[in-house]
């Protein structure tokens, strides 16, 4: 589906942030593809061709921009609302599925077949998914090419390429130069491999940082996980090793810098694009409020919080426990107990200490067998955490995009012990769903109320309709203005 220029030209002309990242401009007169703020002079209208992804461009002949580096942009949002199956299959590339993998085995994961999933790609990307990944990989190595001191090998493998013959292939026909060369040109890089990795990861504003990071202080894991004023940090795993995380936000800059200590660059492409999803980067605020804006319940609540975004966990397990162990406990008595099970059964680490990170949290094989005792968590509690467990660590529950909401919250409720609001909130807080929805949730049942009376489960999923595809934006704009009417 070719854009039209005319609906894009005041977006164009002003180079506005809050969609970048959404249009990509093909210019015919020096077949360059560029993002609506690049800096260089802007091309008459009827030089260009605009395209809805960066794939799109490079399917058409462009190659990117070096001035305003389109491998910076935001990136398009997963969940593209029209097609479901696209939307899963975009979150499992960004993973790395066609790295080693197949369409094939992406279609099959996606219970379709390839020639359907290619005909869906084209229809709602505009490129296949092999042209898509590719894309990806080009733009991670030129980010870490201009961004790191990454030795081009490390480059090359940390971006999904197989080859380092074919990474430098790729960059001559895409840039018309080799990678080294494009180094030499750059601006001074942020740490060294020996040192701490930096990337700059964008995001369209608005966005209210500062709310999700009071989000995360309320539910952080003491050992696990730190919020400070602007920052995060927590334990993850890498390569079966404990390894830390750092995001540090910029006031009054469109980007957060992540850091990544004592790295295997082979881990880094899912690292960073779970950092992305973690944080909502991808998300296009203007859209999603200017649907929300609507509804006279959330117009003014959407005026007075811009920005909001939803905050999806590090990792789906992590959080499902969470969930399990805080039904029918506070908010702070279930980090007291989840911070117990994480010290109890996590590996410890060294790394991160400057926060006060001591520990990861236990992934499910371990907890699939853990007895938990002594740590204050009830029986019925500990039965369902083990059932959990069993279930992913054998990959009958996955987090991966590879299961749907829909399905995801079936296979949780039928865990003795995990309930639809569980299930919900879990699907909310691991897949990073736009429209997922605890209606069983008794906030919003007295949130979205317009009287005194908390409104019916039915009556609640019947009023979000109107929410759609964002709902899962709506219930963090609920949840935030009745929390603030409380202690207003």
């Amino acid at each position: 589906m070719q854009l039209n220029p005319d609906d894009f030209e005041t977006i164009r002309q002003t180079r506005d942030p809050r969609f970048d990242g959404q249009i990509f401009i093909g210019v015919m007169t020096t077949g360059i593809y560029c993002r609506p703020i690049c800096p260089a002079r802007i091309p008459k209208k009827e030089n260009i061709r605009l395209y809805r992804s960066s794939a799109e461009a490079a399917e058409a002949g462009f190659r990117p921009c070096l001035r305003c580096r389109p491998e910076s942009a935001p990136g398009t949002p997963q969940w593209l609302g029209s097609s479901h199956t696209v939307s899963r299959a975009l979150k499992l590339i960004s993973h790395g599925a066609l790295n080693d993998g197949s369409v094939e085995q992406l279609a099959l994961s996606l219970g379709t077949g390839v020639r359907q999933l290619n005909r869906l790609f084209v229809e709602f990307v505009g490129a296949s998914p092999i042209a898509v990944a590719n894309n990806q990989k080009l733009h991670l190595a030129k980010k870490l090419i201009d961004e790191t001191n990454l030795p081009m090998a490390e480059v090359c493998f940390a971006a999904g390429f197989s080859s380092v013959r074919r990474f430098n292939a790729v960059f001559q026909t895409v840039y018309q130069r080799t990678p080294l060369s494009l180094r030499r040109v750059r601006p001074q890089a942020r740490g060294t491999l020996s040192d701490v990795l930096q990337l700059k990861l964008h995001f369209r504003p608005p966005f209210d940082w500062p709310a999700m990071l009071r989000f995360l202080a309320f539910r952080a894991i003491p050992g696990v996980e730190f919020v400070g004023e602007n920052t995060y940090a927590r334990t993850i795993i890498v390569d079966g090793k404990p390894s830390v995380l750092h995001v540090q936000f910029i006031p009054h800059e469109h980007w957060l810098v992540l850091s990544l200590p004592q790295l295997n660059a082979g881990s880094l492409y899912a690292i960073v694009e779970r950092v992305r999803e973690m944080f909502d980067l991808k998300a296009m605020s203007h859209e999603i409020e200017s649907v929300l804006a609507a509804d006279p319940l959330l117009r003014p609540i959407v005026l007075r919080f811009p920005g909001t975004r939803v905050p999806v966990a590090w990792d789906g397990f992590e959080v499902a426990v969470r969930a399990v162990i805080g039904q029918q406990v506070s908010v702070k008595g279930a980090t007291t107990l989840v911070s117990r099970l994480a010290q109890a059964y996590g590996k410890t680490s060294e790394i991160g200490a400057e926060y006060g990170l001591t520990h990861v949290f236990p992934q499910a094989e371990v907890l699939a067998n853990a007895t938990m005792e002594g740590l204050g968590i009830t029986t019925r509690r500990v039965e369902a955490i083990r059932l959990l467990a069993n279930e992913i660590a054998q990959k009958r529950i996955r987090f991966d995009g590879s299961m749907s909401t829909e399905q995801l919250q079936e296979a949780l409720v039928a865990i003795r012990g995990i309930g639809p609001w569980t299930a919900q909130y879990v699907a909310l807080r691991a897949l990073g769903d736009p429209d997922a929805f605890p209606d069983a949730d008794l906030i919003l049942l007295r949130a979205a109320s317009d009287g005194d009376s908390p409104l019916t489960p039915k009556q609640l999923l019947s009023k979000s309709q109107r929410w759609r595809p964002w709902r899962a934006y709506a219930v963090l704009l609920l949840w935030r203005n009745y929390a603030e009417s409380k202690t207003a």
